[in-house]
């Protein structure tokens, strides 16, 4: 077991690395630095729902709306995300108190919203949307304070604080709907150090916010635009009736605080969001627990194989060997090329160029470049390398299908550039049109799609076929031993080689190994949380390659000992067993977190979870079968055949 212990100092080693890397940020933009009554643009992103999944532009609701509207030029992430960020009327200026202002229409003409819109606003607040806003690229949070499970005496004192992203639109209260009408904004900032002689400048350092809703009559307002705000006791909140037009003032205030958080940690507050304790605790139980069945795994399996090479290799008893059962009666069938060659190397080079582009994110991730402040970095990043690991993916779908015995390598590379690629496209047009008739922002537009078009032909496909002809052109993998004219008889298989009974018993050990971390990653795509935990991702992504490797191994070492030679296919497929656990988690996530009732969202959550999980499989597949075409060139290439 001393191994063993050598690889748990090493993965104790990485973890305090790994945190380390936690708090080393990158920032995503520089500071900006503004003076005494500069203005502070506060700007909309999107409204969002966990439980209709569909983002809606900020303008849609008849919110008060500046003179000129204008739109942010965005990234290829950020339209993919459905952000639409655009200029609003709220006038903040730095370190400026303002009690209670109107925000629109004179305090004498109120906003009047029509039937159509009142209906709006009442469906919104029903489905239990949030308003995302943000300034100097913060994004607004609204402070939850609770006290938490504590001695009685402690509870007195400390309560807990969290933040939640964005505000909410409304309440309801029984069957009424009532629009939170004034925002008031506490903003933080932080005064840099200057020299005596200059003018202090500041920095934004948090964006708080505290929705209120306030009856038309109970905001006094003079003709200035100023108003003043009812006690909290006495106050009516602004009901909005759906059936007929409602009358209402959009009301702010801003408050100014200062404080010691530094500009290069504004972001922390947003990010421990969620109990980072156990967090820890989970990820050091799975790779404990993940390295010591690794360790295990390995010292069976190549006891058991130093015994069968050991047995083979005996040269006074090879008639009594031949006679025996193993793995090395179908050594002159396991090289012998199985169905459907240009497929499966398709598939393995999409599997390539995924794994390239999952391990440079999550490496560049961890490293800080791609924090939340640059908002769609990680997709737009994701979207290029994919493109770009095309001709990596050519290399090896062409070298391996040359080794199969193709022939028809222009065929190939077109499987290759369009088969996985296709599917995706295909799905995400078809949940898009729904999208579209629902007029959400999460739907992408004409010119992104056309756009996106050009880049898989213009760009991935002409690589892909660069790295097939010159992976085809290579010499193909090298068999140790020769395939015989006439296939062997497969004996009849015992229940457990059943393939599905495979699948099963394949995926549990590497989806354990992750489990956790891809409730975060749920958390994170459907519930509008930040994902920033790169350093435990690309643990975890590591054990994954690991054990993944491993359990492919042992199956196809059980296959061959069963005289099954027909492990090509098989073993692509039992690898990406742990997809199928992910579907299952999918539909409990669906089921017990997430509250969507409604055709087209449910049909969005699983029109994705279904890319995921294809994804998913193609990534662990190739993985697998990669490790497992390796362990049995080496161990036929360690046997004596006559």
């Amino acid at each position: 077991f001393s191994f063993l212990q050598e690889r748990l100092r090493c993965v104790l080693g990485l973890l305090l690395l790994l945190h380390s890397t936690d708090s080393f940020y990158v920032p995503g933009v520089a500071p900006i630095n503004f003076h005494r009554n500069d203005p502070v643009e506060i700007k909309a992103v999107k409204l969002t729902s966990s439980r209709t999944q569909l983002p809606y532009e900020y303008y849609s609701l008849p919110f008060c709306q500046p003179s000129k509207i204008t739109y942010k030029a965005e990234n290829l992430g950020e339209v993919l995300r459905g952000d639409r960020i655009v200029n609003t009327p709220f006038q903040v200026s730095m370190n400026v108190e303002k009690k209670c202002e109107v925000l629109c229409n004179f305090p004498n003409k109120p906003v009047t919203l029509t039937v159509e819109q009142s209906k709006l606003i009442a469906e919104r607040i029903r489905e239990d949307y949030y308003v995302h806003l943000i300034a100097d690229n913060l994004p607004v949070a609204t402070r939850l304070e609770f006290y938490s499970n504590r001695e009685e005496e402690e509870k007195k004192k400390e309560k807990d604080v969290q933040f939640e992203h964005g505000y909410r639109l409304g309440f309801m209260d029984g069957n009424k709907f009532y629009l939170h009408n004034h925002l008031s904004f506490i903003l933080y900032y932080h005064r840099e150090d200057v020299e005596e002689s200059q003018e202090h400048t500041y920095r934004v350092v948090r964006f708080e916010v505290i929705p209120q809703s306030i009856k038309l009559e109970d905001l006094k307002a003079d003709e200035k635009s100023m108003c003043t705000l009812p006690e909290a006791t006495g106050s009516a909140p602004q009901e909005i009736d759906p059936t007929k037009e409602n009358q209402l003032l959009f009301t702010y205030s801003v408050h100014w605080e200062e404080s010691d958080i530094k500009w290069a940690s504004r972001w922390d507050t947003y990010l421990t969001m969620s109990d980072v304790q156990i967090h820890w605790f989970s990820i050091i139980n799975s790779v404990v627990v993940v390295f010591f069945l690794s360790g295990i795994l390995s010292m069976i399996i190549i006891r058991t194989l130093r015994k069968d090479i050991a047995n083979y290799n005996k040269e006074d008893d090879i008639e009594d060997t031949m006679e025996e059962s193993g793995w090395k009666l179908v050594h002159g069938d396991v090289f012998r090329p199985p169905q459907y060659p240009m497929i499966l190397s398709s598939l393995l080079g999409s599997g390539i160029q995924l794994f390239c582009m999952i391990l440079i994110v999550i490496f560049v991730a961890m490293l800080g470049m791609l924090s939340p402040s640059s908002r769609g970095a990680l997709m737009t990043t994701a979207c290029f390398l994919f493109m770009f690991m095309g001709v990596f993916g050519g290399f090896f779908a062409g070298r391996l299908y040359r080794t199969l015995k193709g022939h028809r390598w222009k065929k190939g590379a077109f499987c290759t550039a369009t088969l996985y690629p296709g599917v995706v496209f295909g799905i995400c047009f078809v949940l898009n049109c729904f999208i579209w008739g629902k007029h959400s922002s999460g739907a992408v537009p004409f010119p992104t799609m056309v756009a996106l078009l050009c880049m898989w032909f213009g760009i991935s496909l002409p690589l892909v076929y660069l790295g097939y002809y010159f992976g085809f052109r290579k010499q193909p993998y090298d068999n140790p031993v020769r395939t015989n004219q006439i296939p062997r008889q497969i004996p009849e298989q015992r229940w457990y080689m059943n393939k599905f009974v495979g699948i099963l018993m394949a995926g549990i050990l590497p989806f354990g190994a992750m489990f956790i971390e891809l409730f975060f990653i749920f958390s994170a795509i459907w519930e509008n949380q930040f994902y920033y935990l790169f350093g435990f991702l690309f643990l975890v992504f590591i054990i994954l390659v690991v054990s993944c490797s491993q359990i492919s191994i042992v199956m196809v070492y059980f296959q061959l000992c069963a005289e099954d030679y027909r492990w090509w296919w098989r073993t692509f497929l039992v690898s990406g067993g742990s997809a199928f656990y992910v579907l299952i988690y999918a539909v409990f996530y669906f089921v017990n977190k997430l509250d969507i009732v409604e055709f087209i969202p449910s049909l969005l959550y699983f029109g994705y979870t279904a890319l995921m999980v294809l994804s998913f499989w193609l990534l662990t597949g190739t993985i697998g079968f990669y490790a497992a075409y390796m362990f049995v060139r080496k161990i036929y290439a360690a046997v004596k055949i006559d």
